[in-house]
């Protein structure tokens, strides 16, 4: 094994640090999960002790790796490598990128965790054509790869489609507008619609709606209305071939999945044009728990360097 191709990645999250080590054929050489801290000390130590770890369990020393890549949560400034509003860590501002670097000798490089997951899903489904990665979590975002790589915009915030307004009357969201997309499929938007004490609200949203509740079968037609809004709003904004979907509902993909499809092709039902993209036809949902977010961000050091060996990159690790 050629330690100069390993490359980390990690999938900083609100409750846990997920990381990989890959090597230069893709293949994960090492993999860890640990408890996410609060506030700027506690994220980067959980940072350094999953690099630490995923180091022990490749047996190498402080050398050897090539680049540590890092999705976090928030707004990223992904050429300075600093992260800003991270509310879910308790981060406001964090130069991580210099300051994992400087911990560990590596090169280090940081991105939105949504717009990694969406490289880390183009090299997962060998797609090489212009896709979106569409997260269906507590919140709703997506990310856009074109040409090989990350689209972020002017701003940053290409793609992101969460806080379009699709329904003028409907739910406030907690962007202060309302009914935003995110309103009606956000796992929170949704238990907060609910509103009874749950630990899995968007399963018991589906098992009520089974079972004949009103309500539950209301929010359940707006969980695949908002699915539906999204993937057209990033096939008509951006012209991507592919939606794939992800993020913590695809744990529920088999009751969902028939539902997206079905509005999709419901919303196409009086527009030619529509029915002429087949919307329906261009999605795919990711398996449960697939790391594409830890796998994107251990692909970000070679995606910085150019287009083409990033290009290269989404071939290998497929």
């Amino acid at each position: 094994m050629n330690e100069a191709a390993l490359r980390i990645g990690l999938d900083v999250g609100g409750t846990k640090i997920a990381g990989i080590a890959v090597d230069g054929a893709g293949i994960t050489r090492a993999e860890v999960r640990i408890p996410t801290g609060w506030g700027s000390d506690a994220v980067i130590r959980g940072i350094l002790t999953a690099v630490t770890g995923l180091r022990h369990d490749l047996g190498h020393g402080s050398g050897g790796i090539r680049s540590i890549g890092i999705g976090v949560p928030g707004l990223v400034d992904a050429d300075g490598g600093r992260v800003l509003h991270a509310v879910n860590l308790g981060v406001e501002s964090l130069q991580i990128a210099r300051i994992v670097a400087e911990a560990t000798g590596v090169r280090c490089f940081v991105e939105n965790d949504v717009k990694a997951a969406a490289l880390g899903a183009a090299a997962l489904r060998r797609v090489t054509e212009p896709m979106a990665y569409l997260n269906l979590g507590t919140g709703v975002a997506a990310g856009l790869v074109i040409d090989g790589r990350i689209w972020r915009g002017a701003r940053g915030t290409a793609g992101e489609v969460g806080h379009l307004v699709v329904d003028p009357d409907g739910r406030e969201c907690g962007c202060g507008q309302r009914g935003c997309i995110e309103s009606l499929c956000g796992g929170g938007a949704l238990a907060r619609a609910w509103g009874r004490e749950s630990a899995l609200p968007v399963k018991d949203i589906l098992d009520a709606a089974d079972a004949g509740d009103a309500l539950a079968g209301r929010l359940r037609e707006d969980l695949f209305r908002g699915a539906a809004a999204a993937v057209r709003a990033l096939v008509l904004t951006a012209d991507v071939e592919t939606v794939i979907i992800g993020g913590g509902l695809t744990a529920l993909a088999e009751r969902i999945e028939p539902g997206i499809r079905r509005a999709l092709r419901d919303d196409a039902g009086a527009s030619p044009f529509l029915q002429s993209l087949r919307l329906d036809e261009r999605i795919e949902i990711l398996p449960a728990a697939s790391p594409v977010a830890a796998l994107g961000a251990a692909l970000l050091g070679t995606a910085a360097v150019s287009a083409t060996a990033q290009e290269e990159e989404i071939i290998v690790h497929g």
